[in-house]
């Protein structure tokens, strides 16, 4: 949802004309962040496919034609000269509802293995902007589809960030002693947590590194106890940025949108990839950094307190490698992505 919002705020930024339409799942997270924004919207009862819980797919027809039967209807109602996908259950019957009225279809695919929606519609796409350029290999683009390194669509870091040491200073940590953040995402990773709670009640965390500890809402209880005056637990961090600004290290998931802002920020980081993500996308994302020397992976079915701490002492004990994997990572940074689809995807609209 966050890379669809982007990139409908980048365009208006571009052309004040521009009136974006949304279109989303009654029960996904466009339906609680939707409300807050601007732009008008349609929710329709959209459902996934379920690989585990198979039986749940007995809904899929009725749900199906019910959401045709909206989209036709949008469709039909808003007459849009443009349609953009940014992933989800609801892109791809959008997308193809849109392509087969004519309307010039864009796809922004997040990860290195592309989903379902841009594999099946990357031939009737115009244009297809991609978050990792390995995803590439795994498309069949039309003859006249245009694919694009974009990047993913973020919150560019700031033009001046500042010293890192007055950072750390700025959170209440020691301004001269290194930083460790550690990410699960919004909801925080159970997995990484106790790694990281073993790390420290064994003994292994290495001595003098500070860590900021997003836990997740959910199990903050569970960590809270851990905090001193070198660790800090915290159930959500917002703004994210004042913590990139003073960290020197990542533990993070390896979701397309972190990795695009750790990129971007050029922050060293050790990614622990979800085994349970859709298509096991994550470790695609994982094994994409890691292999062009923009990050390091730590299997999380080989993850133990001693092990995460050993990573991330060996790399903060060597200053160098840590420069040449924030230098990778750089490399791959795409803060301007954006407005970058923007521009490119209303260049069709000005053809048609």
């Amino acid at each position: 949802m966050m890379p669809a919002l982007a990139i409908a705020d980048a365009m208006v930024a571009l052309d004040a004309s521009i009136e974006p339409y949304f279109v989303g799942a009654e029960r996904g997270i466009e339906a609680k962040v939707l409300p807050g924004r601007p732009w008008r919207y349609a929710l329709l009862p959209f459902e996934p496919i379920y690989r585990r819980q198979w039986w749940k797919n007995v809904r899929l027809p009725w749900s199906a034609w019910r959401s045709m039967r909206g989209l036709r209807q949008v469709l039909a109602a808003e007459d849009p000269m443009l349609a953009v996908g940014t992933g989800g259950y609801a892109a791809g019957p959008a997308l193809w509802a849109a392509a087969a009225r004519g309307v010039p279809t864009v796809l922004q695919e997040q990860n290195a293995f592309p989903g379902i929606a841009t594999r099946r519609l990357a031939g009737r796409a115009r244009q297809i902007h991609l978050g990792f350029p390995e995803a590439r290999a795994c498309l069949k683009p039309g003859a006249g589809t245009e694919v694009l390194d974009s990047g993913n669509p973020i919150v560019p870091p700031p033009a001046n960030r500042g010293r890192k040491e007055d950072a750390r200073k700025g959170q209440g940590f020691e301004s001269t002693r290194p930083l460790v953040l550690v990410l699960g995402g919004s909801q925080g990773s159970v997995a990484i947590n106790d790694a990281v709670a073993d790390a420290i009640q064994s003994g292994s965390w290495p001595n003098g590194v500070q860590l900021l500890w997003q836990t997740g809402h959910g199990t903050f209880d569970r960590y809270r106890q851990f905090s001193s005056s070198v660790i800090r637990p915290q159930a959500f961090l917002d703004p994210i940025a004042t913590a990139y600004a003073a960290t020197d290290l990542v533990v993070a998931r390896a979701g397309a949108m972190t990795l695009a802002e750790l990129a971007a920020w050029g922050l060293p980081a050790i990614l622990v990839p979800l085994p349970t993500a859709a298509a096991d996308h994550q470790t695609s994302n994982a094994k994409a950094l890691a292999q062009s020397g923009a990050a390091v992976m730590l299997e999380q079915r080989s993850m133990t307190g001693a092990s995460l701490a050993e990573a991330v002492r060996s790399l903060l004990a060597e200053p160098a490698r840590m420069a040449q994997i924030s230098s990778a990572a750089r490399a791959r940074a795409r803060p301007l992505a954006a407005s970058d689809i923007a521009r490119a995807a209303l260049r069709l609209v000005s053809k048609s």
